[in-house]
């Protein structure tokens, strides 16, 4: 595709830009940002893929961008798209692409009773977590469990994890969908099995991390004290999913989808199923399908491994905390949230109700105050959506909005969105400089991986301050408190 869709391309007005349906698109859509950032952004590529998952059979509403979309496989990483469960016999499509290899990517956000100044030693407390939290790609220093506790996590989720002792069973009201993901079967291939059973506990590569954070700005004072939520404050963000389990459900999946299709005048084609996708990293099967469900019940099992992982990455936190700061080392999950996930939801289309398959690729939910899902602590504030920026700016943490209610199915951004692709970064950033510069203003740094700090870099990513701007102006989420890194753990 090149930019065909231009011509189709108009300002909303109200922060976000329409692309009308045309071609094969069966919806509109709809891009979070300003036309001036828009024109800034040079990632048209992955406007290119919003265009075509839009094409997907059985897709309702709009496919959204959010303001940190970027390129990914298939889907645009940051993309918000959904499917009618009653579309045709079997269903509308479900597409691993839209929801990505590390299914159920995501964050989890532990408060503290203290700030910096009750750390004892900053460095000292960095040494033991970096030597505490099993980090980079390999997936080794996992807690060890056997195949029967891997499958008991596969089917439970953090409730599992709890029950083994990693993790606090006093959590789990605080995680979204309680931690745990509807499962039938978990019948996941010998080598997902294997992945799993060394990474449980481990954090990974690239862009997942531990950092310990002060909250530097609260935006939203009556949020931020139902949440106890304070200036100063310390706070925890894990980011990490589903590791090496995850990504080989998926890569399974997607292998079997692919090829399953075939090229025909420019079309992907599956000749059973009648579906037409225009690119083949968009390969997907009718939900009610035995390839959908199939599919969509190994992806439940890697999201509750996920689950499991983060919280067994917090008991591990916990532990170190403990250790090095007593009772203020005592930590409360705030919110746990999944980043990429495909989940059946009821929305309200053109004032219809429909049964929806969304799928968020890079994406998170945002669900309004009232929504039935939330648990009591969050029905009169929303959900918090947490919101990784870059390991030198800061984060952000804010609430689902009433304002945007059934706007991109109610979610938002999940990050900065990367600006500069890893390989560029590498090839033009120096890891070195990098940490020396951090250190220099009182962010301490602890990577595992070489290069990693380049790749990572604050300036591969965007300006989380705007991300979480055009999040705000197109009304589908509020910021609440914004944080600053203190000491970072990196893959």
């Amino acid at each position: 595709m090149t930019q065909s869709w231009r011509p189709h391309l108009h300002d909303e007005g109200d922060g976000t830009l329409r692309i009308q349906a045309h071609g094969n698109m069966k919806v509109d859509a709809r891009i979070v940002s300003s036309k001036s950032n828009f024109d800034q952004n040079g990632d048209m590529k992955a406007i290119d893929q919003l265009v075509n998952s839009a094409c997907l059979p059985g897709a309702v509403g709009e496919a959204w961008a959010m303001a940190d979309w970027h390129f990914g496989y298939g889907f645009p990483i940051g993309g918000v798209v959904a499917t009618d469960t009653n579309f045709g016999d079997e269903g509308g499509a479900i597409s691993p692409g839209g929801v990505g290899f590390d299914i159920n990517c995501g964050v989890r956000a532990l408060a503290l009773e203290a700030t910096i100044d009750d750390v004892p030693n900053l460095k000292k407390l960095g040494g033991r977590l970096a030597g505490r939290i099993p980090a980079g790609g390999s997936g080794k220093g996992g807690v060890d469990i056997s195949k029967q506790q891997l499958s008991d996590i596969l089917f439970r989720g953090a409730k599992a994890a709890a029950d083994l002792g990693f993790g606090h069973h006093d959590d789990i009201s605080n995680l979204e969908s309680g931690g745990m993901l509807y499962t039938e079967h978990a019948d996941l291939s010998e080598r997902s099995i294997a992945r799993g059973l060394q990474s449980l506990g481990t954090l990974g590569s690239g862009n997942h991390f531990l950092e310990i954070q002060s909250v530097s700005k609260v935006v939203d004072q009556g949020c931020a004290k139902e949440w106890g939520l304070y200036e100063g404050q310390l706070v925890v963000m894990i980011h990490s999913g589903s590791r090496g389990l995850g990504h080989q459900v998926c890569t399974d999946h997607v292998r079997d989808l692919e090829q399953q299709y075939k090229l025909h005048e420019g079309i992907w084609k599956h000749e059973g199923w009648g579906f037409e996708i225009p690119d083949r990293q968009l390969a997907a099967a009718p939900l009610y399908s035995d390839a959908g469900q199939h599919y969509f019940d190994s992806m439940n099992a890697a999201a509750n491994f996920a689950f499991a992982n983060r919280s067994a990455l917090s008991q591990r936190l916990r532990d170190v905390l403990r250790l090095e700061m007593g009772d203020l080392g005592e930590t409360t999950t705030l919110y746990d949230v999944a980043h990429n996930i495909a989940k059946i939801e009821s929305h309200t289309i053109n004032g219809v109700d429909c049964s929806c398959c969304v799928h968020r690729k890079g994406a998170t939910r945002a669900f309004s105050k009232g929504h039935q899902e939330l648990p009591p602590s969050f029905q009169s504030t929303g959900q918090p959506v947490l919101v990784p920026g870059n390991m030198e700016h800061g984060s952000w943490i804010l609430s689902g909005s009433s304002e945007g209610k059934h706007n991109a199915f109610e979610s938002s951004c999940h990050g900065a969105g990367r600006s500069l692709s890893r390989t560029v970064a590498k090839q033009t950033l120096d890891s070195n400089v990098i940490k020396s510069r951090l250190e220099s203003n009182g962010i301490r740094i602890y990577a595992s991986t070489p290069n990693v700090l380049a790749e990572e870099a604050p300036e591969a990513y965007k300006n989380v301050d705007s991300v979480i701007e055009m999040t705000k102006n197109a009304g589908l989420a509020q910021p609440v408190v914004r944080l600053q890194p203190q000491l970072v753990v990196k893959g």
